[in-house]
């Protein structure tokens, strides 16, 4: 296959920055170069330096001079809910069951599964996300056209067919064994198909009987390897509901942990009210509390406590990501946008170092897929992102003053959107201009 080689200033992470002097933290090349073969980074650093090694007929790129990243990784959305998307209610549970569980009920169509994956890849790639944890109905219909849709497009994904049995519209409802036999069917069809992951995925204990929660419990002892994800500690109503069906249980986590369900691949949504003990045995399980800024303000559920929980004597391990459609933007600059406005409200402060850390290499780590996504590393797959800090003439106007690398990623993330990315690569293939 021909080499590609895309010029342009590089940006990409080796660990978590300190803060806005922390230079280590980060690999910079003003006039750098990527070398992709076969989906993969061969070569990477400083453009006279790997040019030399790309064969006479390498196909060049250069997007001087924009900035290339690694790409956008999005650890919770819910692919069905691209038509719920700004929709008006007074709080999560309104939500839900208002206009979330009645479109939902539509993906028992394989024509209409099939149309909203076509819509929803779109969207991913023409906001440089690149990978994304997705929650798919609880019709098998659905994770097949959104795995045979990654499949098509050569994306790393990972996804699951929600398990659903109580408190739901009866088109939304599995029972016990069919959400064991059907997630079981999933993983059989599509983990570890090219870049496919299944996710083990209880919606949340309040649509799950305690007899889908042993069915859940048994699939993570089958399939230990698989990520599981669920939702947590959203809406202080969903709290009281769900203990009120758990009586049994210390806390929310309780429950999860009861299932076997606490672990270093467990993703849970939201978290912003968690007790200083569920914060513990999260820490201690090694699970990942994933922030939802746009969702948590859309919905009025609170403030997500990203800094506190970092900082812990037992630190929460963190993820950010938009939750569509509660949340109300695809892109991950407006997500750090209001990561970091939740932040200010808190006193606390997110500095844009910290915000490109978290949507590239801090969610694989958290996903455990760093050694493949989230950095410009040699081996990596060619998953990448170019942007443009001068995409409108507003954000032009400020870019004439803005003179470090710092102040250059907050005015990204402060006014950019789709418009801001130049490209985005899929496994070295440009996909944002093939739509």
């Amino acid at each position: 296959m021909t080499h590609t080689l895309l010029r342009g200033r590089l940006l990409s992470f080796l660990r978590a920055p300190q803060d806005l002097s922390d230079s280590g933290s980060y690999l910079y090349e003003s006039d750098g170069a990527l070398l992709i073969k076969d989906g993969l980074i061969v070569a990477c650093g400083a453009y006279d330096k790997v040019s030399p090694h790309a064969p006479a007929d390498a196909v060049t790129v250069d997007h001087r001079p924009h900035l290339i990243m690694p790409g956008f990784i999005d650890m919770h959305l819910h692919f069905p809910q691209m038509q719920v998307i700004a929709s008006y209610a007074a709080n999560l549970l309104e939500w839900l069951n208002t206009y979330t569980f009645p479109e939902e009920c539509r993906f028992v169509e394989s024509d209409h599964a099939q149309r909203i994956a076509t819509h929803f890849y779109d969207e991913l790639v023409r906001h440089g996300t690149t990978t994304a944890v997705a929650y798919c109905s609880v019709h098998k219909t659905s994770a097949d056209a959104f795995f045979a849709e990654a499949l098509r497009r050569s994306m790393r994904m990972i996804g699951g067919k929600v398990m659903m049995d109580r408190n739901a519209p009866q088109g939304l409802l599995d029972t016990p064994q069919m959400g064991y036999d059907e997630t079981r069917q999933i993983i059989a069809d599509w983990h570890g198909k090219a870049r496919c992951h299944v996710a083990i995925t209880p919606r949340f204990a309040i649509t799950s009987t305690p007899a889908q929660m042993e069915a859940t419990q048994a699939l993570a002892r089958e399939f230990p390897d698989l990520h599981i994800q669920t939702h947590l500690s959203e809406n202080h109503d969903e709290i009281k509901f769900t203990c009120e069906l758990y009586p049994e249980a210390i806390d929310y986590t309780d429950i999860y942990a009861r299932y076997g369900l606490l672990g270093d691949k467990t993703l849970f949504g939201h978290c912003i009210h968690l007790s200083d003990r569920e914060a513990d045995a999260m820490s201690e399980a090694g699970s990942v509390a994933v922030h939802c800024p746009t969702s948590n303000l859309f919905l009025g559920s609170g403030l997500f406590p990203l800094k506190a929980l970092a900082r812990r004597e037992k630190p929460v391990r963190i993820g950010v990501a938009t939750d569509i459609g509660g949340g109300s933007s695809y892109s991950m600059l407006r997500t750090m946008d209001e990561a970091y406005k939740i932040q200010q409200l808190l006193g606390e402060r997110l500095n844009p170092l910290e915000s490109y850390y978290h949507i590239t290499l801090g969610n694989a780590r958290s996903l455990s897929l760093a050694d493949r996504i989230g950095t410009l590393d040699v081996g990596s797959d060619a998953d990448i992102v170019v942007l443009n800090a001068a995409a409108t003439p507003a954000m032009a106007l400020k870019m004439e003053v803005v003179k470090t690398l710092p102040e250059e990623l907050f005015l990204l993330q402060t006014m950019g959107d789709d418009r801001a990315i130049v490209e985005t690569y899929v496994a070295g293939v440009a996909a944002k201009s093939a739509i």
